[in-house]
C-alpha cells in the first residue's frame, strides 16, 4: 500500500522546522490562507514568512537583553514624544538609532534638565542595539560605581572593570543627580579610559560640562575624562519642559479654570506688565 504523498503545506512546515525557524513556522498557516484567498502573491508570503521569524528572533533577543543588560524598561524611539520637546534634532536622533556610532565606537551624550526624555532616548539607542545582537549594560552612576567598590573592597576590580568594558553599549544614566566619592569618580575614571576608543558609551547628564568637575569632586579628572568622552562623541542638547511635570500641570488647569481665565485676562496681562522693571 502506497503512502500518501506529503502535501507542499506539510514539506515547508518540515522545512521550516528543520531550519528552526518557529516564527516562520507558527506564521505558515496563515500566510498560506492568504495565498489560497489571492489577498498576497508568493513573493510576499515569503517576505511575511521571513517578516514573522525576525521578529520573534528580535524578540528574543531583547527579552535576553533585559535579563542581563538590567534595562529598567523597555522605550523605544517610537513611543517618544518628540512634538513635546521641539529643541531636540529629529534627524539626529534618528540617525542614532542605524547604530552607525557603535560599528565607528563613538560616543552619545544626552545634556538636558530632569523630566526631558534623557533616559528614554538612551534606553531606546540600548533596545535599538539589543535588537541588533549587541551587548548591552544599563547602569546609573551611583550604581556603576557602587558596584566598583564593591569589586575593590572584595579584590574583584580587575574582573569588574574588565565585565563592564566588554557590552557593545554601556548606558551611564543620571550623571549628576547623587554625590559620589573621589574613590568612585576615579574607579569610574578607569572605566571609561578603558572603554575608550574601545566600545560605545551613552551617558545622561543634568549637568552642563562645566559643572562636571563639581560632580566628580576634581576639576582635572574631569577634564580628562570629558576629553576622552568628547573625542568621538554626539552631543544632544535637549532643552524643554518635564513629561513628568507635564500631567501635574494638566492637573492643575482642570481644577483651576477660574484661575487659569483670570491669568489670561487683558488687566491680569497689564498689572504683570507694570510689575516688571524696565529694560
Amino acid at each position: 500500500m502506497k503512502h500518501a504523498k506529503p502535501s507542499r503545506r506539510d514539506r515547508i512546515r518540515s522545512q521550516l522546522a528543520d531550519l528552526k525557524m518557529p516564527g516562520a513556522l507558527e506564521a505558515l498557516d496563515g500566510v498560506l490562507s492568504q495565498v489560497d484567498g489571492a489577498q498576497i502573491g508568493a513573493a510576499e508570503a515569503i517576505e511575511a514568512l521571513l517578516g514573522a521569524q525576525i521578529t520573534l528572533r528580535n524578540n528574543r533577543r531583547l527579552q535576553a537583553a533585559m535579563r542581563s543588560s538590567r534595562l529598567p524598561a523597555v522605550k523605544t524611539l517610537d513611543d517618544f514624544d518628540f512634538s513635546f520637546q521641539p529643541s531636540i534634532k529629529r534627524d539626529q536622533v534618528q540617525s542614532l538609532h542605524d547604530l552607525g556610532f557603535l560599528e565607528r565606537r563613538e560616543n552619545v551624550i544626552f545634556l538636558g534638565p530632569p523630566g526631558v526624555g534623557k533616559t528614554h532616548l538612551a534606553i531606546s539607542l540600548a533596545i535599538a542595539a539589543a535588537q541588533n545582537g549587541r551587548r548591552v549594560y544599563y547602569g546609573t552612576l551611583a550604581d556603576l560605581i557602587t558596584s566598583l567598590e564593591e569589586a575593590q573592597a572584595s579584590g574583584k576590580l580587575g574582573h569588574r572593570l574588565k565585565t563592564l568594558t566588554y557590552p557593545a553599549l554601556l548606558v551611564v544614566d543620571e550623571i549628576g543627580y547623587l554625590p559620589i566619592t573621589r574613590n568612585g569618580a576615579m574607579l569610574f575614571f578607569q572605566l571609561m579610559t578603558r572603554r575608550y576608543e574601545t566600545a560605545s558609551t551613552v551617558l545622561t547628564s543634568n549637568k552642563s560640562f562645566e559643572e562636571w568637575g563639581e560632580v566628580f569632586g576634581d576639576d582635572v579628572m574631569a577634564a580628562a575624562l570629558i576629553d576622552r568622552l568628547l573625542h568621538h562623541c554626539h552631543i544632544v542638547n535637549i532643552r524643554g519642559n518635564s513629561y513628568r511635570m507635564r500631567s501635574h500641570a494638566d492637573l492643575w488647569q482642570a481644577l483651576n479654570p477660574t484661575a487659569q481665565a483670570k491669568e489670561r485676562s487683558p488687566r491680569s496681562r497689564k498689572k504683570k506688565e507694570a510689575s516688571m522693571p524696565d529694560g
